[in-house]
């Protein structure tokens, strides 16, 4: 089975332009993502990946990461600018592609605190999973994970996504909401450390044909209220599934990309205070 890992990374990101070269102690956050998909690719037969970043022009510096990537031998391919999503710019790069991968993973390039392990995870999963169309993880949430969800959502309500899970293994549902509601909550923490809370972490590996599925469909009526693009799938019918996946010492304060400076300064800190990730892999 032949896999692919394409990290998109735009240069002209709203909220904070040119975050792929910012620097991450010591580090562009391109580069740290760069090798969190080396690490992983040296562990699964038959896998490479590849930047996709914005076709320069006057309105986007994007030579600014295509030069980046060639200075550091990393591999690098430009994609239209009327991309609406990293699926559709993942989409248009495998697409062009002359051997068609079999899986492929969209791994964003502003989520350097991304375990290497859940790319490993998710491969198997489709490979394990013959009629999914696409895999994903997810983490369960302590008592006080629970909390800190929750007050990030009093802040933030649209931030963070949680996930039911089939017996089997298979994603019910995406919601921004936080499912499912809990009745007998104090009960459940007097008995368990553990929530039944699962937040869902926007990793994917696709099969190359659902991928294809994704870019020429319409969007679904809930994909559209959720702004989940993963639910058009499950709106038609379509098979994710769900694996769990841990976080080590530290990372779990962290599930999610680098959107501002913010962001920047806590995942720095985590690094400081807890080491570099890849360490507690080799």
């Amino acid at each position: 089975m032949n896999t692919i890992i394409v990290i998109p990374a735009r240069y002209n990101s709203s909220r904070f332009p040119g975050k792929p070269l910012a620097s991450l102690e010591g580090k562009a956050i391109l580069e740290r993502v760069w090798e969190i998909a080396s690490f992983a690719i040296a562990r699964i037969p038959n896998c490479d990946a590849v930047v996709a970043t914005e076709t320069p022009s006057e309105d986007c510096p994007s030579e600014k990461i295509i030069s980046f990537c060639e200075s550091h031998g990393i591999n690098v391919v430009t994609t239209s600018n009327a991309c609406r999503s990293g699926s559709d710019r993942v989409w248009e790069v495998v697409s062009k592609m002359d051997e068609k991968p079999n899986v492929v993973v969209n791994l964003q390039g502003d989520v350097p605190t991304c375990p290497p392990d859940f790319i490993e995870k998710l491969v198997k999963s489709l490979e394990a999973n013959p009629n999914a169309s696409a895999a994903t993880i997810y983490t369960k949430l302590s008592w006080e994970a629970l909390d800190a969800f929750r007050a990030a959502k009093n802040v933030t309500p649209f931030s963070g996504t949680s996930v039911i899970v089939s017996t089997k293994g298979e994603a019910l549902w995406f919601s921004k909401n936080i499912i499912p509601a809990i009745r007998d909550e104090k009960v459940l923490r007097e008995n368990t450390s553990i929530s039944p809370i699962l937040r869902h972490i926007g990793i994917y590996a696709y099969r190359y044909e659902a991928l294809q599925f994704f870019a020429g469909a319409d969007k679904g009526e809930y994909e559209r209220l959720e702004q989940l693009e993963q639910l058009r799938f499950l709106e038609n019918g379509m098979k994710i599934m769900a694996v769990e996946g841990c976080y080590p010492q530290g990372y779990d304060k962290t599930t999610s990309g680098v959107d501002s400076l913010d962001d920047l300064e806590r995942v720095a800190e985590i690094i400081r205070q807890n080491g570099e990730l890849l360490s507690f892999y080799r």
